[in-house]
């Protein structure tokens, strides 16, 4: 069975690309011009995932987001926002977005954000034990860490940061969030030391990450597994 995708979005131009190009990806598509429209059809037929455009004629995104996730805390958002909106986003991410896509978008990226968003929500069922993404590969239970095969020794902190990132995989995380889940000073610049420390260990490239991705001005994303790497094995 196809995901169900909930598009909010109140420029018809906009909803008639997504659903063009949702559609031939095998998503079934759900529309809805406005805030009210949105709550009435999750309530009515419900999605699988929800994209989420912040400016709407009735009511705030953000308040819109905040309501969609009190009712449905599991539901995937992934949010549409303006370039320029940077405080829009993080307030966004805060309330619960899985993810935000700026405009204007490709549609590739965006399918590539909705696919990790999924994923992140059948990883959420039940935490798996091992986590794998290219050369990278996180044992949860032994809390072991290795590329290429090799262990790679991370300090206690390190190893809370990555966690995180590993549970939230696919997903943006902001400053803040990274700092309240592992209980460290509120300093930005205290979470840039360990993540250019995690990146020294973990890339081949530190000044050309591939795999713990920045997201400028907002905070930080782990590259989400691709499907055969969510198998435990």
């Amino acid at each position: 069975m196809s995901a169900t995708v909930l598009v909010i979005d109140d420029e018809p131009p906009i909803r008639k690309l997504l659903r063009m190009g949702l559609s031939t990806q095998g998503y079934s598509i759900l529309e809805a011009p406005d805030g009210l429209t949105a709550l009435d059809v999750l309530k009515r037929e419900g999605a699988d995932l929800v994209i989420l455009d912040l400016g709407l004629p009735d009511m705030r995104g953000h308040d819109l987001l905040r309501t969609i996730r009190a009712d449905h805390p599991d539901l995937p958002v992934v949010v549409l926002s303006s370039r320029d909106d940077e405080g829009g986003k993080v307030e966004a991410l805060d309330l619960g977005a899985d993810d935000y896509v700026t405009k204007p978008f490709g549609m590739a990226e965006l399918l590539a954000r909705l696919r990790a968003a999924l994923r992140h929500q059948l990883a959420t069922q039940g935490e798996r034990p091992i986590f794998r993404v290219e050369n990278l590969t996180v044992d949860l239970i032994r809390r072991i860490v290795r590329v290429n095969d090799a262990e790679v020794k991370l300090t206690p902190r390190e190893y809370d940061f990555l966690r995180v990132m590993v549970l939230h995989a696919g997903k943006v995380l902001t400053h803040a969030q990274l700092m309240q889940a592992v209980s460290t000073s509120s300093d930005p610049q205290y979470l840039r030391v360990y993540m250019r420390q995690l990146r020294q260990k973990l890339e081949a490239d530190p000044e050309r990450p591939r795999l713990l991705l920045t997201e400028t001005g907002v905070g930080y994303r782990l590259r989400a597994p691709d499907d055969e790497t969510l198998r435990s094995r």
